[in-house]
């Protein structure tokens, strides 16, 4: 039988995702030399390690997305988390684990989203029931460290020192501020009310633009010549792993050396 591969399609986080929902969201930002030239990533590491993580991934760069995708994840990045689960349950980037990798899809569901929570459904249906136990077990392992109550609060501390480093900022008068950024072609510029929307820098709105945008991703079952979407009729969003105390404070998973960047 051949392998079929569970692939989570993480399409970047555009306004394309969300042209149905008003107000639009933002542009996404990865998909701007400028923005991240400009140092836009470094107080998102959310975004950045993902980015990293799909472009080894493509690569077939299989350890290194992982590892990547694991930074992602501590940083309360959804999508990361998904994957982690998907390059689990089909033993790529590390050995094949499907109790674990339940561990992280139950994860991946944790706001709800809802192409998640099917996935996760599927991975509880394939497991034994020693299988469930353990996974739960294990769960809460995951959770401990990489679970919202743990992972939001730091990620929350990147945004304020990202608000705070970066000039014009503390004021909010950002609509005339112009960020320079040198390259081989001479200076460009960015304006100041892009760089600095509100949407990726306040922690309150930055949620709910994550929320926006992945609450209904487009995930599916691909194999090849095959696309079958996740069925409507979704579980409720409850975890089934046991509820633990958030590790806020444990170390960053380690990453590869990362690419250069390239100016733009």
């Amino acid at each position: 039988m051949s392998k079929r591969l569970w692939l989570l399609a993480l399409l970047p986080v555009s306004a394309a995702m969300a042209a149905d929902k008003k107000p639009a969201a933002p542009p996404d930002p990865t998909s701007d030399p400028l923005m991240i030239t400009a140092g836009f990533l470094t107080h998102h590491p959310d975004m950045k390690y993902r980015m990293l993580g799909m472009e080894a991934y493509k690569k077939q760069k299989y350890d290194d997305a992982m590892r990547f995708f694991r930074r992602a994840s501590f940083y309360a990045d959804k999508p990361s988390q998904g994957m982690v689960a998907e390059m689990l349950w089909n033993g790529q980037g590390a050995p094949q684990d499907k109790v674990l990798a339940y561990a992280w899809m139950d994860l991946a569901a944790e706001r709800g989203y809802a192409g998640f929570l099917g996935l996760r459904e599927r991975y509880w249906s394939a497991l034994g029931e020693a299988e469930r136990a353990r996974a739960l077990e294990v769960g809460q392992e995951v959770y401990a460290r990489f679970g919202d109550a743990a992972a939001k609060p730091r990620y929350e501390t990147q945004l304020r020192r990202g608000r705070m480093q970066q000039t014009g900022s503390r004021t909010g008068f950002t609509g005339n501020l112009q960020i320079i950024v040198p390259g081989p072609a001479g200076e460009q510029s960015i304006q100041g009310s892009k760089f600095y929307d509100p949407r990726y820098w306040d922690a309150k709105k930055y949620w709910a633009y994550t929320d926006q945008i992945w609450a209904k991703p487009r995930i599916g079952r691909v194999s090849v010549g095959e696309v079958e979407q996740i069925e409507d009729d979704l579980p409720t969003p409850s975890s089934r792993v046991p509820e633990t105390a958030p590790q806020v404070d444990a170390p960053e998973p380690d990453v590869p050396e990362e690419p250069a960047p390239v100016n733009p």
